[in-house]
Formats: C-alpha cells, structure tokens, sequence
C-alpha cells in the first residue's frame, strides 16, 4: 500500500536480557521526531479506525501480537480502496510505518500483554486526527 512499509528490526539476545531496536534516524520512515509512547491493547480487543492527517506513524510492537489494518481512502492515492492488514511482534519483529491520510484500525492477538510503540514525528495535537466506528470500512480478521 502506498505510505505504508515495514522495516524488519534487529533482536539481540543476551543471557541477562534481550534488545530490541526501535529506530534510528538514518532508518527508511524517519522523517522527524515529535514524541514517543505505549499504548496497550486487551486480547481480543480492537482499537477502531483512525486517521492522522499529518502525524507519520512509526509502530513497533516487542511484546505480544497486534494486527494492524490499514485502508486507504485518498483521493490522489494509487492504491485508493485497498485494505491490507499485517501482524507483527518479536515472532515478527518488524516496524510499521503509517502516512498521514490512512485509516487504521488494530487488535491485540496475545493472550497477555499487547504492547506498541509509536515513535511519531510530531507532537499528539487532538485536532489532527478522525477517528470513526469499526463498520466504516472492512476489518481484516
């Protein structure tokens, strides 16, 4: 999908305790840095759609499993119309990066903890972001 890409993330395994890496700024998707935070999601629970309007979204999941669903209304997009859904955490360690202008919904998958990282590229402003109800476009299971 246009805007979208995943960027496969080092693991590095340690007796004592594991690292996970999350991003630099020479990596693919860096483009600023606003603020960064976890968000948890219940198993089972999803989080309904919502789109930044200016804000890239840089998701990194290290503990648990979350299915992020994406959905591309854009007017100008080449991929306009189309749902892609993807899953990621340590089993698939990846980064998520998300354009402004994408619909985003997502679930947690793991029976315990569901963890997400945003790196974003700017400050959380209330009024740069719609939110709407799960049945505004198709959800991927």
């Amino acid at each position: 999908m246009e805007g979208v890409l995943l960027t496969p993330l080092k693991q590095i395994y340690h007796p004592k305790g594991d690292v996970f890496h999350g991003m630099k700024k020479s990596d693919p998707g860096f483009t600023d840095f606003g603020e960064a935070y976890f968000s948890t999601v219940h198993p089972g629970e999803v989080k309904p759609w919502k789109k930044h309007l200016r804000m890239t979204l840089n998701l990194v999941v290290p503990v648990g499993k979350i299915r992020f669903v994406m959905h591309d209304d854009r007017p100008d997009s080449p991929t306009q119309g189309q749902t892609l859904a993807v899953e990621i955490g340590p089993d698939n360690y990846q980064r998520l990066t998300v354009s402004p202008g994408i619909w985003m919904a997502f679930e947690g998958l793991n029976d315990g903890l569901n963890l997400v990282l945003n790196l974003a590229d700017m400050e959380h402003e209330p009024q740069e972001v719609e939110r709407a109800d799960l049945d505004k476009f198709q959800y991927i299971y």
